[in-house]
């Protein structure tokens, strides 16, 4: 059950209607409250959360014989969190971090699609990564010539 727990985000990935944006959104205010406790605490949660969210997308697959399926949302959650390495969450920067972060998670565009074929739980969180850090030097070039 700890599992399930930690793969769909303490079940967000049971939400009817689009399971990753809800996951997506979310997100947010964890990324915002661990942000604001200090980087290294940031940066903590998310090295422990990884190991723990490919174990929990494994086996969650597993049980429901799907090589990614839709009520695992933890993907998204640590692909959001990646977002915030490369920008802090102000909240322009939330809002189109989360806008991105769908596009381009939802497109896949290459080579993000090749990693999600990776086996064991690695490829559903990898892929979230990838689009993380898409997202992420995207909005670090927009705040770059905004700021200008």
């Amino acid at each position: 059950m700890l599992h399930r727990l930690i793969s769909t985000y303490l079940f967000v990935g049971y939400l009817p209607k689009a399971p990753g944006t809800w996951g997506s959104l979310l997100s947010l205010p964890l990324i915002w409250f661990l942000y604001k406790l200090g980087f290294p605490y940031y940066l903590g949660f998310y090295l422990i959360l990884f190991p723990l969210a490919v174990w929990a997308s494994y086996k969650t697959s597993q049980e429901l014989n799907n090589p990614d399926p839709d009520e695992v949302v933890i993907d998204e959650v640590l692909g959001m969190m990646t977002v915030y390495f490369f920008v802090p969450p102000s909240p322009l920067n939330m809002v189109l971090g989360f806008i991105l972060f769908r596009l381009i998670d939802i497109t896949k565009p290459f080579p993000i699609k090749v990693f999600e074929k990776i086996p064991y739980g690695v490829g559903i969180i990898v892929d979230d990564i990838l689009a993380g850090v898409y997202t992420g030097l995207i909005l670090l070039l927009l705040n770059q010539f905004l700021t200008k």
